[in-house]
């Protein structure tokens, strides 16, 4: 296999070639003012003079995906549509979604160009959405034949991405100046997960400029150690003496300097790629209001235990001395991270949800910007029993479209997504974060923390103009959860952590851990407990900048009322027969494979 390198092509824009290293990724762009798009266009040029097959798969998969699979044979260009079971039989579909624009192939490659509807209505063909897809991909030197007469073997692949994603147009960065915050050969211990945190000081001062991107660099080989990364504002009193090493997180004995870092300003998942900003919104640094001293916090994922791994994995900020508009803000909304937030074990679905409450957003947005914040990005984070996550917003009492969603939510793959449509954020608004989880493989309680095997259920949102607010979010109530249980009383005054249960007699002098994990739990007690816990109240967490908190914090909240639920427009399936005839092809991806990244991709079987 040979280099890949993915082109795209956005209406009148230039073409633009991305060197992929290891995997392939088809990645389009939507254009923000086609809000209409219906169909897809996918251009591919393989290195083969043989079949080429690319599908869409729950699971990554060839277990019930939708594929297509085309070539050139003996000069006749061929596409059929085709879908596999749940055996992974492949059969070829009915009802023919896939459409040929051209196919060609040269003394080395074949091309082929094709569309597809985004719904077609068929039980056989997958949706495409704003939620993440498995694309997976196969060729062979032969052609087709009869179906699955050429078997692929090794020749395959799969990739997590989001086809919808309506990114901003790439404004080159070139010439911009930037600078660099990496952690320097950080000895990543052998144990399941580990936070670094290390202080850096912004190089920009005494003038205002704007970061208009920001790229991760994650070390070669540490694409699936390095989690995520954070990068929090920390207080502007502190010195240069903070910078002089870094430290695990939330340990006991890391310096104090880390507790006056709150306030988030930038979030990276894995997966994820940079982040463009839209060209009226920039990261102010340089002014006496912006970050002077950041500190960065890594998340590392070692499941493996692995011995002797040394990381140098950060982030780039390109900036310009041309000012943009607005001042771009990040609020953390959703679940605070807390062993409140738990899930019963073998539940198929468990649903959390996390708030950024009306009160919340009714004293902060009242009193800094009454006329609201506009939302233009969102990243939506849970960890690996996640299964979809969406964002909803409540005005009034009434349920508007979702911020943001993902109903095939991927731990390996979370980015930043786009909005259509910048959303307008006012006081007396509601935010939850709704997380679905399953548990069929777990035994025990999954509580809410740092491991990629505990949970969070997290949402940042990018928004201007920036405003003194940096966390809205929500904690269950503990002790009505325990009630459910059948605990009466814990121990007080509460000296340890977690806390201790005094009566009845089967959970005394249990953790409160201990004993939900004692509990006896089934699937219809499971959801019992799920339909608790979303009427439980809340406790308000409500953040300023420098550890400050808005007079709404640690307040008891209710969830909102909803009196009138969001409807959602119905799906409607343009005639498959008239697509060639109809269709406004606004997305284009092109696709150059070669056969020497095979082997760094999970094959699909």
């Amino acid at each position: 296999f040979f280099p890949v390198r993915v082109m795209r092509h956005w209406n009148s824009l230039p073409r633009k070639a991305v060197d992929i290293s290891s995997v392939i990724v088809f990645k389009g762009r939507l254009d923000r003012a086609l809000s209409n798009l219906v169909a897809l266009a996918l251009r591919l040029e393989v290195r083969t003079r043989g079949y080429v097959g690319f599908g869409l798969s729950a699971s990554g998969g060839m277990a019930s995906a939708d594929i297509v699979v085309g070539g050139v044979e003996r000069g006749q260009p061929y596409l059929q549509d085709y879908f596999t079971d749940e055996n992974r039989v492949l059969k070829k579909d009915p009802q023919q979604d896939y459409h040929l624009e051209y196919a060609m192939e040269n003394s080395t490659h074949t091309i082929l160009a094709f569309s597809r509807e985004l719904h077609t209505c068929d039980t056989n063909d997958k949706s495409i959405t704003e939620s993440t897809v498995r694309v997976i991909w196969a060729y062979h030197h032969k052609d087709m034949g009869e179906a699955g007469k050429n078997y692929h073997g090794s020749n395959r692949g799969t990739k997590s991405l989001r086809l919808l994603n309506p990114e901003r147009e790439e404004v080159s960065s070139a010439s911009l100046p930037y600078f660099d915050l990496t952690n320097k050969d950080v000895p990543v211990p052998d144990k399941d997960t580990t936070y670094w945190c290390q202080m850096f000081k912004i190089p920009v001062q005494h003038e205002k400029h704007h970061v208009t991107k920001v790229e991760p660099l994650i070390q070669k080989g540490h694409e699936n150690l390095v989690h995520h990364i954070l990068l929090y504002q920390c207080s502007s009193n502190l010195n240069d003496s903070v910078l002089d090493y870094g430290h695990e997180c939330y340990h006991p004995n890391m310096p104090d300097s880390f507790l006056t870092c709150e306030t988030v300003i930038f979030a990276w998942a894995i997966g994820g790629e940079g982040f463009t900003y839209p060209p009226h919104v920039g990261l102010s640094i340089g002014t006496a209001a912006d970050p002077l001293f950041v500190l960065m916090e890594v998340h590392y994922d070692n499941p493996s235990y692995t011995e002797g791994l040394i990381d140098n994995s950060g982030l780039r900020l390109i900036y310009t001395p041309v000012l943009r508009k607005y001042d771009a803000g990040v609020i953390e909304a959703g679940l605070w991270v807390s062993l409140f937030h738990n899930i019963p074990p073998g539940m198929p679905e468990f649903v959390s949800e996390g708030h950024c409450t009306l009160e919340c957003l009714e004293e902060a947005l009242g009193a800094e910007r009454p006329a609201g914040i506009q939302v233009f990005a969102v990243l939506l984070h849970a960890h690996l029993a996640g299964r979809a996550i969406r964002m909803r917003h409540f005005h009034n009492g009434e349920e508007q479209k979702l911020l943001a969603y993902d109903d095939e939510f991927d731990f390996n793959f979370q980015e930043f997504q786009y909005l259509k449509e910048e959303r307008t954020i006012l006081p007396g608004d509601n935010l939850v974060t709704e997380c679905h989880y399953s548990t069929v493989d777990r035994i025990r309680m999954t509580w809410g923390g740092l491991s990629t095997r505990n949970e969070m259920c997290l949402s940042y949102l990018l928004y201007y103009p920036r405003i003194n607010l940096t966390r809205c979010a929500s904690i269950p109530d503990i002790m009505e959860q325990l009630q459910f249980i059948g605990v009466k009383e814990i121990y007080r005054p509460v000296r340890t952590w977690p806390f201790i249960i005094k009566s009845p007699k089967q959970y005394k002098n249990l953790s409160f851990m201990d004993a939900m994990n004692k509990f006896k739990w089934s699937k219809s007690e499971g959801l019992s407990y799920n339909q608790l816990v979303l009427k439980l109240p809340v406790n308000v967490r409500c953040s300023k900048t420098d550890n400050a908190e808005w007079s709404i914090q640690g307040m008891t909240a209710l969830p909102p009322e909803i009196e009138r639920p969001y409807k959602a427009e119905p799906v409607i399936c343009s005639s498959s027969s008239c697509l060639s005839c109809s269709l406004f092809l606004t997305l284009l991806c092109i696709a150059y494979i070669t056969a020497s990244t095979i082997g760094n991709t999970g094959p699909f079987v």
